[in-house]
């Protein structure tokens, strides 16, 4: 293997499947990403660009030893673009059993209001 397919190998990555919930409090989306531990798991925002990235740690008995791997590919991206009625500043992320699950609710002025009406 040459020098640059190595290079282009350790650049590509899997897309997780996801799961996007919506609700009138916001979006709920679940990530499956087995594999991948809390200290290998990065979520960032630039501008309207959510990302989610995580390497894949497989920890192996001292005294085995991988005979076969069909996953060459040892990480996990993919990008998603937010609408302007979410609020950044108050996503939650949490990782369990494989599956990073990201909350990101509305801002207070883009969720649905009750207008009270006065009698005249």
């Amino acid at each position: 293997m040459s020098n640059n397919q190595r290079e282009e190998r350790e650049n590509q990555a899997l897309v997780p499947p996801v799961d996007v919930i919506e609700d009138a409090n916001g979006i709920t989306l679940f990530a499956d990403m087995p594999g991948v531990p809390k200290d290998k798991l990065e979520v960032s925002i630039d501008a309207d660009t959510l990302t989610i990235a995580g390497d894949v740690k497989l920890t192996l008995d001292p005294n085995m030893e991988a005979r076969y791997v069909e996953v060459h590919i040892p990480r996990y991206r993919r990008s998603f673009t937010l609408g302007q009625e979410l609020d950044r500043a108050r996503i939650a992320a949490e990782l369990k059993n494989g599956v990073l699950k990201l909350v990101i609710p509305k801002s207070e002025k883009a969720k649905p209001r009750r207008i009270e009406i006065q009698a005249a």
